[in-house]
């Protein structure tokens, strides 16, 4: 399924990127849910899919996480059931990523899909990304607050609410169409008639993220082995004193760890492209040759990008899963960050290169990219 988003994204980052939430109308025209339920049910069973089943009654939140073995004794009301990446598992759920790759891909976290019946929801809350959410079969009431400092609290441990709060909307979405929820914005979905919903979310690291990650990376490549030292030392006359010098010269020894740009492009490119969900990696069997890629490309077919892999180009390096890749054409390597389909045309004089081919072929034999069939 081809879908067509119809918005106005120049007008749409001017007016709510990261400023406001807003309802789109029809955004999707004429929408046709990517899965239905008894299969994002399936999705729920499987040990490499992040699940959970949330539900409500009596008064009484509960929340479990998956795999699941069966969904009986679930009631007809109060309960959803929610995957997380789905677009890594399911191919024509991944389809509704598409129409949003106007953002950049580094930003991009996932689609998630939930599964609710009458009533069920999983509770007001606040999250710390940027959500699409896309109104599939059925009918939810969706209630969302302004950004004010809010208190949370867990009525579950594995659930964090926040308390009743005041819409700055009100709606109920129809099929087709989009809430769109910056960080920080409270919100709540009721589920009138049993619905599908699809969350495409966009997530910035935040700074602890980033130091923690950094310094893993300058652990492993030993970087910032460099001991504090005070040649202009003099007599001191209060030793138990610290003096601001002294701590300027420390921040900024840990700034300059932080501050060599290639040390910093290598640790953002591993960062970036790490997955956060496992990825449906299926190495070729048996691997091919170089020569069957080259004849294949050249013969009119083409290779699709894995579902989920993160393939970035940072300034000019480029980098796959986590990895460095080496990119002996620059532009066919920027062309696998670009599409995530790729044929003779977008790879052009590159697959005359050897050392390119090999690349190319190590990466479909990964199963990062494969023939579609």
């Amino acid at each position: 399924m081809d879908y067509q988003l119809n918005l106005d994204w120049p007008e749409f980052m001017a007016k709510y990127w990261q400023k406001k939430p807003v309802v789109l109308k029809n955004a999707f025209p004429d929408f046709v849910d990517p899965i239905t339920p008894d299969e994002l049910a399936g999705l729920a069973m499987e040990a490499e899919v992040d699940s959970r089943l949330v539900s409500h009654t009596n008064g009484q939140w509960q929340a479990a996480n998956g795999p699941f073995e069966h969904f009986d004794n679930l009631g007809d009301t109060g309960w959803s059931l929610l995957a997380q990446a789905v677009n890594h598992w399911h191919a024509p759920s991944a389809e509704l990523v598409r129409p949003f790759r106007v953002l950049p891909d580094w930003r991009l976290d996932d689609l998630m899909i939930s599964f609710s019946v009458p009533g069920g929801g999983v509770g007001p809350h606040i999250d710390q990304y940027d959500v699409f959410i896309i109104q599939g079969m059925g009918s939810r009431r969706w209630r969302v607050g302004d950004k004010l400092p809010m208190r949370q609290f867990c009525p579950h441990p594995a659930l964090l609410h926040v308390d009743p709060f005041e819409p700055i909307i009100d709606e109920d979405l129809e099929p087709g169409d989009i809430l769109y929820i910056p960080p920080g914005f409270p919100h709540d979905g009721f589920t009138h008639e049993t619905a599908l919903n699809y969350s495409v979310g966009f997530r910035g690291p935040n700074g602890r993220d980033l130091i923690s990650s950094f310094a893993d990376y300058a652990l492993e490549n030993d970087l910032g082995g460099e001991h504090y030292s005070d040649p202009d030392l003099t007599v001191r006359e209060h030793p138990g004193k610290v003096e601001s010098y002294e701590l300027n010269r420390l921040r900024y020894m840990m700034m300059e760890v932080i501050s060599q740009p290639e040390d910093f492009k290598q640790w953002f490119g591993r960062f970036v492209t790490t997955p956060r969900h496992e990825l449906d990696v299926a190495p070729a069997e048996p691997p091919y040759q170089q020569d069957e890629i080259v004849d294949a490309l050249l013969g009119g077919e083409c290779l699709t990008r894995l579902s989920g892999l993160r393939v970035l180009n940072v300034d000019g390096q480029f980098f796959v899963n986590s990895e460095p890749m080496e990119a002996p054409v620059p532009e066919a390597a920027d062309a696998l960050c670009r599409y995530t389909t790729v044929s003779q045309n977008e790879l052009g004089d590159a697959l005359q290169n050897p050392e390119f081919v090999n690349v190319l072929t190590e990466l479909v034999n990964q199963g990062y990219w494969y023939f579609d069939d």
